[in-house]
């Protein structure tokens, strides 16, 4: 059955949500069709970009993506007291650079005008739809989907849908439904056998952290002082995956999980290696300590990440929190309570 958005995803209050959205009829829009053998996979690029872009605009923080040929995964958080906390002058900003008044001979928007933003400000009751907007999950997928939507129908010259007409949002309950959602997320083209390993799964979080990772430490390398800025500045990948919600806390951001960068990359690393050889492998000993710590029952992991999609619909979490997520939806169950009560620990 069909719930309403409000019924899924609450943007006044902060929470973390996998989004799920296909081409339709599933058809290769984004990448290469195995059927007409068109290749569409720069599409991804424009896919980034904008998610990039809608990142530096809403007060939503992405966590993770993965960008495969007919469908991609998003995880994001949204960060409402941010948008109740700025000023006017912020939301009227942030607003006209998505939806722009003026642009330049070749199409291109530009800066918003000082009187576009002070007409903007006058209008209390606009802003005040607008803060909640620039907070809404709902809103960055419209903004994102239906950007690549124009600019594909443009190119085909055609009309029509380009996306199915909803996406689909399951809420992550707690750290561990987080983790294993994100681990689910980076290792897509892992399990579809697009990539054999997280640092070559392209146009993925993953791949994109590692390699701001990787540049950072080389950096580090270096004995100068002035060697090492001059190598920062020189190296974009240093700064590649800074738009990203770190994952844990830093001084200016808040963080996705209470784990670090690199105690992640152990935990993918490590699983997508398990679904490559296609058989389950015992887990070193210093990953089940870092699991338990995060309420993830060691044993039921790889069941959990490889069959994420699958087993959990509107909600994921522990048996408890789902319990009280299908209460507030007014229901008494939700699919995937059974595998959360077993993959993730009270």
């Amino acid at each position: 059955m069909t719930r309403p958005r409000s019924l899924l995803i609450n943007d006044q209050v902060e929470g973390t949500y996998h989004c799920v959205s296909r081409c339709v009829r599933r058809a290769y829009l984004h990448g290469k069709d195995p059927l007409t053998g068109n290749c569409y996979e720069y599409r991804k690029v424009w896919l980034h970009q904008r998610l990039k872009f809608l990142a530096e605009i809403f007060w939503v923080d992405v966590g993770g993506y993965s960008l495969m040929d007919n469908h991609l995964h998003i995880l994001l958080t949204n960060r409402p007291s941010l948008s109740r906390s700025a000023s006017v002058r912020d939301v009227a900003w942030r607003w006209l650079r998505l939806y722009p008044k003026q642009r330049d001979a070749e199409g291109r928007p530009l800066a918003p005008a000082e009187r576009d933003i002070e007409r903007l400000i006058e209008d209390e009751d606009r802003i005040r739809e607008l803060r909640q907007r620039l907070a809404s999950i709902s809103w960055l997928m419209k903004c994102l989907k239906e950007y690549i939507s124009r600019k594909a129908n443009a190119e085909d010259g055609c009309s029509g849908r380009f996306w199915e007409a909803r996406f689909k949002s399951t809420a992550l309950l707690d750290d561990a439904a987080v983790l294993a959602c994100l681990v689910y997320i980076d290792l897509n083209p892992i399990r579809a056998k697009l990539a054999e390993t997280p640092d070559t799964s392209k146009f993925t979080s993953a791949e994109e952290r590692i390699r701001g990772y990787r540049a950072r430490e080389a950096k580090k390398q270096l004995p100068n002082p002035e060697d090492r800025d001059r190598a920062l500045r020189n190296r974009s990948d240093a700064c590649c995956d800074q738009w990203l919600c770190p994952l844990a806390n830093t001084p200016d951001r808040r963080g996705l999980l209470s784990i670090d960068l690199p105690r992640y990359l152990e935990i993918l690393d490590w699983t997508g290696r398990q679904f490559v050889e296609g058989k389950p492998g015992a887990i070193p000993d210093h990953l089940p300590p870092i699991l338990s710590r995060l309420s993830i029952n060691p044993n039921h992991w790889l069941e959990g990440v490889g069959r994420f999609g699958a087993l959990f619909s509107v909600a994921a979490g522990t048996e408890t929190h789902m319990k009280e997520a299908a209460a507030r939806m007014g229901q008494k169950w939700v699919c995937g309570i059974r595998a959360g009560k077993t993959i993730f620990m009270e």
